[in-house]
């Protein structure tokens, strides 16, 4: 407030100046003709020296006009610059006092889960949307177009009746809504949440799940960037950037990743991704895991279905050998 004070006192005594300068420059009559005329001749030293301090004074005024007018510009150059640091560089708390960008917009980003006589999932589900569910091409004709990837109807079909699906993505709401209109035409989403839900650190966009109003033992975030879930490593999981194959399959394989914890009514979602979380394809290492147990369930049944067939064949020869005897 004492900066601002100061420059408006300098700016009104600028002008106050700059206005008497103006005001003696027109109250000074200019020289009549009939006595330029007279003087020619004899009196060119005299007249030289009476124009002298006009010149000086002409020259002048010019000159203090500029100067005044260059300091008036600096003034207000400066005080521009002072505005600008100060509204931007303090803007970084709003009224609430969180930190702008930098933290999410709200601690419970969520409403409270629906109770009786409505139906909650289970389970929640947060979605990355570029990269995972779609990837977006360039081209000249084009421009920015995004491409839907192989099974996201299947996947939400499959999810929606245990998991509430919820869209956290790093795109602005600008860019993101029309986009998920575009992929859940039937509304199998619950919830969206874009780049001012999440925490910015260290240059990536981190979706913080304690503001979610959920409780993170039954959350599960898919996202192509392990960053993004840096908070909480243990309750995501990192696939590969989609790079617009038409052939690509994952989305069916994690539709079944997450269907088996579902109906395996896991307490802690977070036991069972810790054993992906170093995995490079956490996808193609559960796939890997479900086929080695199909073989082993297999050779079990056959080998109990061989044991069985032992048993009862031997049942049968022995009551061939030693037959009961009838009862009378």
């Amino acid at each position: 407030m004492a900066a601002s004070a100061a420059l408006l006192l300098r700016l009104r005594s600028g002008l106050r100046l700059g206005a008497r300068g103006l005001c003696a420059r027109l109250a000074t009559p200019p020289p009549r003709a009939s006595d330029q005329a007279a003087e020619i001749g004899s009196r060119a030293g005299t007249k030289a020296q009476a124009q002298g301090p006009q010149q000086q004074r002409g020259t002048e005024g010019p000159s203090y006009a500029k100067k005044v007018a260059l300091w008036l510009a600096g003034l207000l150059g400066a005080g521009g610059t002072v505005s600008v640091v100060y509204i931007f560089g303090n803007n970084s708390v709003d009224e609430t006092g969180a930190k702008m960008i930098i933290e999410p917009t709200s601690p419970c980003l969520l409403p409270d889960p629906l109770r009786e006589p409505y139906y909650q999932p289970p389970y929640t589900l947060v979605l990355e949307l570029t990269g995972v569910l779609l990837h977006p091409e360039w081209s000249l004709a084009t421009g920015w177009r995004f491409k839907k990837r192989p099974g996201i109807e299947t996947l939400f079909q499959q999810l929606a009746p245990l998991y509430e699906i919820v869209i956290f993505t790093s795109e602005t709401g600008m860019t993101a809504f029309p986009l998920i209109d575009s992929v859940d035409p039937h509304g199998f989403i619950s919830y969206r949440l874009f780049r001012d839900a999440t925490r910015y650190m260290d240059g990536h966009h981190v979706k913080d799940i304690s503001c979610l109003n959920r409780d993170p033992a039954r959350v599960v975030v898919v996202d192509c960037k392990k960053e993004a879930f840096r908070l909480q490593p243990y309750n995501g999981v990192a696939l590969r950037p989609w790079d617009g194959n038409s052939d690509d399959r994952v989305l069916l394989d994690l539709s079944a990743f997450l269907k088996t914890i579902a109906l395996n009514s896991v307490e802690d979602v977070r036991t069972v991704l810790e054993h992906y979380a170093l995995e490079d394809d956490p996808l193609e290492a559960f796939k890997q895991r479900q086929s080695r147990l199909e073989q082993e369930e297999q050779q079990r049944l056959a080998e109990l279905s061989k044991s069985s067939k032992q048993n009862l064949f031997f049942g049968s020869l022995t009551s061939r050998l030693w037959p009961r005897s009838k009862q009378p």
